[in-house]
């Protein structure tokens, strides 16, 4: 994957069909969404319970594009190598989720993939400023992770300004995740985020039957954020 600060749309699947998530898949890349994305979820770091290495591994099939997977469980570097051999590009593990998040980063590095850092709302940038080096990407969360749905939260706005002067012009990128629609789609972008995670935002109003719903809310993602 080569390295550019366009804006990439990035469905989160936990919106998607569960009972046709091949399919569903398909019908988001076929209908322009340049990453996939996996929230997987533990129970325990966050009220929620998602996808473990087996979904993961049944899901890399139908990717074509790029399987971006955002563990949100704690303690985590026991099971980064399940979710790479499982199929992911990019693994992103919470910078809350233990105390030794450079170890974390070295670890997913060590298995051949990409490398994401997240950061909750209540978190700081700062946090992450001495773990930039071994990132490939820093993931904003804009609301509280645990569910879909939820409404954004506009002060991470200035986080996502702050991480992007710290960043300069290393090669990483800043995603956020949570609430974003085509209102909020273009205040991340603006404040620096080049990868937006989208869940019912995509996904509302549409099915495999209906992929061109899929399309159009994908478009009007992209084209509030780039506009």
């Amino acid at each position: 994957m080569s390295f550019d600060r366009q804006i990439r749309i990035a469905p989160s699947i936990l919106s998607a069909d569960f009972a046709n998530f091949g399919a569903e898949i398909r019908a988001i890349e076929d209908q322009g969404a340049d990453w996939v994305h996996v929230d997987v979820m533990d129970g325990h770091f966050v009220p929620n319970l998602t996808f473990g290495p087996p979904a993961v591994k049944a899901f890399r099939p139908h990717v074509r594009s790029f399987m971006d997977v955002h563990l949100m469980i704690a303690p985590v570097d026991t099971h980064i190598e399940a979710y790479a051999e499982a199929g992911a590009d990019m693994i992103t593990a919470h910078v809350e989720a233990g105390p030794h998040p450079h170890r974390t980063l070295q670890a997913i590095r060590a298995t051949g993939k990409k490398a994401g850092i997240a950061i909750n709302p209540g978190t700081p940038a700062e946090t992450v400023s001495c773990l930039l080096d071994l990132c490939d990407m820093v993931l904003v969360m804009t609301v509280n992770p645990g569910f879909g749905g939820q409404k954004f939260i506009h002060s991470q706005l200035d986080k996502i300004a702050r991480l992007r002067a710290m960043i300069g012009d290393r090669p990483i990128h800043i995603q956020v995740d949570g609430g974003i629609d085509p209102v909020t789609a273009p205040l991340a972008a603006r404040a620096g985020a080049d990868v937006l995670v989208a869940g019912s935002a995509v996904f509302k109003g549409g099915s495999v039957e209906r992929p061109e719903v899929y399309g159009a809310n994908i478009r009007a993602i992209r084209e509030a954020a780039e506009g």
